[in-house]
């Protein structure tokens, strides 16, 4: 079992920055892919960023790429979503997730959750 706690959601202006921390506990924190996907109100939830536990590899959505860095710290069972020139388009709540092994892009291949954090970027 593994419990996720997502923190650092705020209000911003278009063009801030923001970080999203997700810590983890219950299970070997090293050996989990971290997942970082978001819904917006009326859309279905989609996936932003990923990262393996084996080789620290990441994976990003196009939309996000050069502005969202994913990364982990395993020492601190943590990981982060460090967001820049944030648009008004990346409003929605954003949640951590995590699977055994495999970078997927499919929530539904994500076994465990944490409780999301909202992040509204204005214009």
């Amino acid at each position: 079992q593994v419990q996720l706690v997502e923190s650092g959601g705020g209000t911003v202006q278009a063009g801030g920055s923001l970080r999203l921390s997700c810590a983890a506990s219950g299970r070997t924190f090293s050996s989990l892919v971290m997942g970082w996907f978001r819904q917006a109100p009326g859309k279905e939830r989609e996936f932003v960023a990923a990262i393996s536990g084996i080789d620290g590899s990441t994976y990003y959505t196009n939309s996000v790429k050069g502005r969202f860095t994913i990364s982990r710290a395993n020492a601190k069972n943590t990981v982060y979503l460090q967001m820049n020139d944030l648009k008004p388009e990346d409003t929605a709540v954003y949640y951590c997730a995590a699977r055994a092994r495999g970078i997927h892009t499919t929530a539904n291949l994500y076994g465990y959750w944490g409780q999301g954090t909202q992040v509204t970027v204005s214009s």
